[in-house]
């Protein structure tokens, strides 16, 4: 399974990518809006950082506008994905879009339907937000298991990109599932390495190591 981080703070990418675990990066207006930068400089340098896809939203609602601002952020460079959301619209642009050749994320997913929509335009990737079904009482990644099946039965090619996690296991069970992308924050990403089991082996080593003769 690959591993994207989902964020735009450019030393947050430059972390992860040096720890050789970074697979692709996306990204969205809150994220953006966090960094106080302006898109036209922040984007470039996200692309240079990272060899694999990079998710780029469009803010349009209409189909002609997305596809629009599309053609304008796949200029930046040939790894740009774009963000589309799962509407009407949305999915008009993606036809259009995967005719010219511009790979698209379609996200803001919550049903199964949705996702089987996408791939019928010709989506990329899809993006089922797990966490925030979690939030309202639903079983974010029973979605994904839907999704995953659907998919499989009918050969579509478009990746399944896990978004909204919000803790270690929802990356754990995209795995178990066959989930194609886990996308998460900076600091679950750390998190993937932690186990307190391991801390203590760690230590109890060390400290038998300071018993043998040197």
């Amino acid at each position: 399974m690959k591993l994207f981080l989902d964020t735009a703070f450019i030393e947050e990418i430059k972390q992860v990518r040096d720890w050789g675990l970074l697979d692709g990066v996306t990204t969205n207006p809150s994220h953006v809006a966090k960094t106080g930068a302006s898109p036209k400089d922040l984007y470039p340098q996200i692309c240079r950082i990272v060899d694999g896809p990079v998710s780029l939203e469009a803010v349009s609602l209409e189909a002609d506008g997305i596809v629009k601002e599309a053609r304008e952020l796949a200029k930046i460079a040939d790894n740009v994905v774009i963000k589309v959301p799962i509407m009407r619209e949305g999915l008009i642009a993606v036809k259009k879009l995967k005719a010219e050749g511009i790979k698209t994320n379609v996200t803001t997913t919550f049903s199964a339907l949705q996702a089987l929509l996408a791939a019928k335009a010709g989506a990329a990737y899809i993006s089922p937000f797990v966490g925030r079904l979690d939030y309202v009482g639903q079983r974010g990644m029973t979605l994904v298991e839907e999704i995953k099946k659907i998919y499989s039965n009918y050969g579509y090619k478009t990746e399944i990109i896990v978004a909204a996690i919000r803790h270690p296991m929802h990356v754990l069970e995209s795995a178990l599932i066959g989930a194609d992308i886990c996308t998460l924050y900076f600091d679950w990403f750390k998190m993937l390495y932690e186990h307190p089991m391991t801390d203590i082996s760690i230590q109890n080593f060390l400290k038998d190591w300071e018993k043998v003769p040197k």
